[in-house]
C-alpha cells in the first residue's frame, strides 16, 4: 500500500510500504478515505520530536472497515467509521475511569502511558495518512457513522481530533454559561475551542492570534478577535473583564509559539494565559509540550525549555504558583511524563 513516510526533518514522501493487516483477534482493518494533517504532525515533520524515520504520519482518520478480527463483534465490514487519535484498550484501570488518553495497555514503554496512531513517543503504531490502517481493539476505537457519513465526511473527520480537542480544552478550563473565556491560538484547535465555548453559552469569547485570516474566522463564529501584533493581549483581556481577567482560558498553540517579531518562545502563550485569567479561574492546555526538542531554537538546543514566570519576572511568583495549582491542564497528545503543564 502507499503511505506518507517520514524521511527526516522537512522531508516526507509517498512510498510503497507493507500492507496494514490484522495482527490481533480484536483488530479492525480500515480503508482510509479522509485523513487530516494536524498541527502536531508539523512538529514531527520539522524534526522537533523523536518521531522515527520510516514511520507514517496520521492520527485523524476516517474510512471504511474492510476486515475484522475474530474477536470483533460490533464493528462490521462495510461500516463507515471515524477513529479518535488515541488508541485505547477500553478495559485497563485508566480506560475504565475515562482516561483513554493514558491507556496502560497500548503503550509498550512502562514509564509512559497512552498511545496514538503515527505519533512520537506514543507507541509503535503506524499512522493513517495511508491507504489502509490497522485499528487495535476495533470495537472500542471505531466510532460507527450514520447514513450521511459520505455526504458529511469532511464534518465527521473533525471528530477524530480537532473538534473534541478544542472541546476538551474548554472542559478542562471548566467553561460554564456566562463565563468570559480567552483562547490563545486561532488555528483549527483554537477555533474549535472558541466554538465549543460559544456552544456552552460563554458570555464573551476572545481569541488571540496575529493571522488575519484566522482572526476573521474567529469573528465569524462569534468570538472577539485579538491581534497580539497590535495590542497587548493580556491588557486587552483585562480591559474586557473590568480588570479581573477572564474566567477561563485555553492554550491551543504549544511549544513552538512565536512572538510578533517571529522569535520562537516556548513559554509565551502559557505565561500570557496565566496572566490573562483571574484568580480562581480555570485553565485548559491542549497545545503540545515535550521535554526533548531535537531542533530547539532556545538557548538550550536539546530541550524545549519552559521557564515559568518566576524565572522571568519575580513579581509574579505567587501568581504562577497559584495558577499552576488551580489548572486542570493536561493534553491528550502527550504522555504524562512529557506534559510540561502538570
Amino acid at each position: 500500500m502507499k503511505a506518507v513516510v517520514y524521511k527526516g526533518p522537512n522531508n516526507v514522501s509517498v512510498e510503497d510500504v507493507p500492507d496494514a493487516k490484522i495482527e490481533h483477534p480484536a483488530d479492525v482493518l480500515v480503508r482510509i478515505t479522509s485523513a487530516n494533517i494536524c498541527g502536531s504532525d508539523l512538529h514531527m515533520y520539522e524534526g522537533r520530536t523523536s518521531f522515527e524515520h520510516g514511520r507514517t504520519f496520521g492520527h485523524e482518520n476516517l474510512g471504511e472497515v474492510v476486515e475484522t478480527g475474530p474477536a470483533v463483534s460490533k464493528v462490521k465490514v462495510g461500516d463507515r467509521v471515524v477513529l479518535p487519535f488515541n488508541i485505547a484498550c477500553g478495559f485497563c484501570k485508566n480506560c475504565e475511569r475515562g482516561f483513554t488518553n493514558y491507556c496502560l495497555t497500548m503503550q509498550p514503554e512502562p514509564k509512559l502511558a497512552g498511545a496514538a496512531y503515527g505519533f512520537a513517543d506514543m507507541g509503535p503504531y503506524q499512522g493513517g495518512q495511508a491507504e489502509y490502517l490497522r485499528v487495535p481493539y476495533g470495537d472500542f476505537n471505531c466510532l460507527r457513522l450514520g447514513e450521511d457519513s459520505v455526504e458529511k465526511e469532511l464534518d465527521y473527520v473533525m471528530v477524530a481530533d480537532i473538534f473534541p480537542t478544542g472541546w476538551h480544552a474548554t472542559e478542562m478550563a471548566g467553561v460554564y454559561p456566562g463565563d468570559s473565556v480567552v483562547i490563545y491560538g486561532a488555528g483549527p484547535v483554537g477555533l474549535m475551542a472558541a466554538y465549543s465555548a460559544i456552544i456552552k453559552g460563554a458570555g464573551k469569547v476572545m481569541v488571540v492570534d496575529r493571522h488575519s485570516d484566522r482572526l476573521k474566522l474567529a469573528e465569524q463564529i462569534g468570538a472577539i478577535p485579538v491581534d497580539d501584533s497590535k495590542v497587548d493581549p493580556v491588557e486587552f483581556v483585562k480591559d474586557q473583564t473590568m480588570g479581573f481577567g477572564a474566567d477561563r482560558g485555553c492554550e491551543c498553540v504549544g511549544y513552538q509559539a512565536h512572538d510578533p517579531s517571529g522569535n520562537e518562545q516556548p513559554n509565551l502563550t502559557l505565561n500570557r494565559l496565566v496572566d490573562s485569567v483571574r484568580f480562581v479561574g480555570g485553565i485548559g492546555v491542549v497545545g503540545v509540550f515535550l521535554p526533548q526538542d531535537p531542533a530547539a531554537l532556545t538557548n538550550s538546543p536539546s530541550r524545549a525549555r519552559l521557564p515559568s514566570t518566576t524565572e522571568t519576572t519575580g513579581s509574579r511568583d505567587r501568581r504562577w504558583a497559584r495558577d499552576s495549582a488551580r489548572s486542570r491542564n493536561t493534553t491528550g497528545h502527550c504522555p504524562p511524563s512529557s506534559s510540561a503543564t502538570n
